[in-house]
């Protein structure tokens, strides 16, 4: 019996050090090595403190900010320990309502804007954490966020078109814009 035994402990102890121990610590090398800042978070910085990272969302209220895409996580919006979507059909009246409640705040914030609500505005996304939004959703809050901050809307716009990422390798998704990038521009422009 102890010769089947031992074999079997070696090979678990010899996998569980090179999966479990040496392939794990390779790999977070590699990454620290090759790309430094997605390894540690891709966490973003303002006067020298991490404010937040640039591929999870955050939650803007105030109209002097651009507003990202509804979060699905609970308990709190935006909680990266519990990506999820909120997995509502289009028959769901919790959808309908949830897309009726941020109509009615957009319409709020801003009731001269007769243009079109973009659908990522309105909608949460898969994971309930993106960071991101559609041109045509930041182009939709370009005229409040530069009433609310007294800014032209030509120089709003200028940031929109600045912190815009086009297709990646020029093919793949759709252009965007980075809400917690842009909004920390609009904060140190004078």
């Amino acid at each position: 019996m102890s010769k089947m035994i031992r074999p079997l402990v070696v090979s678990f102890v010899s996998l569980t050090l090179l999966t479990g121990l040496a392939y794990p610590l390779l790999t977070y090398g590699i990454g620290k090595v090759l790309f430094p800042k997605q390894a540690a978070g891709s966490l973003i910085e303002a006067n020298g403190q991490v404010v937040g990272s640039s591929l999870i969302g955050q939650n803007f209220s105030s109209p002097k900010y651009f507003w990202g895409r509804l979060s699905g996580t609970s308990p709190q919006p935006y909680n990266a320990t519990g990506s999820s979507g909120s997995n509502l059909g289009p028959t769901n009246p919790a959808l309908i309502d949830e897309v009726k409640g941020r109509m009615d705040a957009l319409k709020q914030a801003d009731p001269s804007n007769t243009a079109p609500v973009p659908v990522d505005l309105v909608t949460s996304s898969g994971s309930g954490l993106d960071p991101e939004i559609s041109i045509a959703a930041a182009k939709y809050q370009v005229a409040r966020v530069a009433r609310e901050r007294k800014l032209s809307v030509e120089q709003v716009s200028a940031l929109v078109d600045k912190f815009t990422t086009g297709r990646q390798f020029g093919i793949l998704g759709e252009p965007r814009v980075n809400v917690l990038q842009l909004n920390l521009a609009l904060d140190a422009t004078k």
